[in-house]
């Protein structure tokens, strides 16, 4: 009888999963709406009272994207002071909804990868994540690592979509 052997394990190919770098902590949305007169219409001085009697500890160490669910006409100074409450408690501000949260936060987290590693290499980008990363994460990626590697593949280890191969 024959050994089974991990031909996969013995490849030469090289996985980066971008789920393994999302971050830990809440996901929260900050709707205006719920601090304009009857949610459409900003009223400075109530508006302005109204984030001041706010408790903003709800947002401790949390994603926070802010936007307003309603067709009002929100002037840009009223997210900028929104900010100002939200940044002492808030790991991250976006205005825009979850997925434009979380591609800013996979933004940031790519520019700051160390790819010296991939140099050269053959990359199998991991897909089917169970946590939320936007396709533009994988964007970002490749467009990082793409001058650096061999050749690029897109899905699991026995299932990939190739997506690039240079020539020698």
């Amino acid at each position: 009888m024959e050994e089974i052997v991990n031909r996969v394990a013995k490849s030469p190919l090289v996985t980066i999963d971008l789920e393994e770098y999302y971050p830990e902590g809440s996901r929260m949305v900050f709707d205006l709406k719920n601090f304009l007169y009857e949610e459409l219409i900003l009223k400075e001085k109530d508006f302005r009272e109204s984030l001041k009697n706010h408790d903003w500890t709800q947002y401790q160490d949390a994603y926070v994207a802010m936007h307003c669910s309603t067709d009002a006409i929100i002037p840009s100074w009223a997210f900028l002071l929104v900010a100002t409450y939200l940044q002492p408690y808030a790991k991250k501000i976006v205005k825009g909804n979850l997925l434009d949260l979380e591609t800013s936060v996979y933004q940031e987290i790519i520019q700051n990868m160390d790819i010296s590693q991939y140099e050269g290499k053959k990359i199998i980008v991991k897909g089917c994540s169970r946590k939320p990363v936007p396709d533009a994460a994988y964007i970002q990626l490749i467009e990082k690592i793409q001058p650096h590697i061999q050749s690029l593949m897109y899905g699991e280890a026995c299932s990939t979509v190739p997506l690039l191969k240079k020539k020698n």
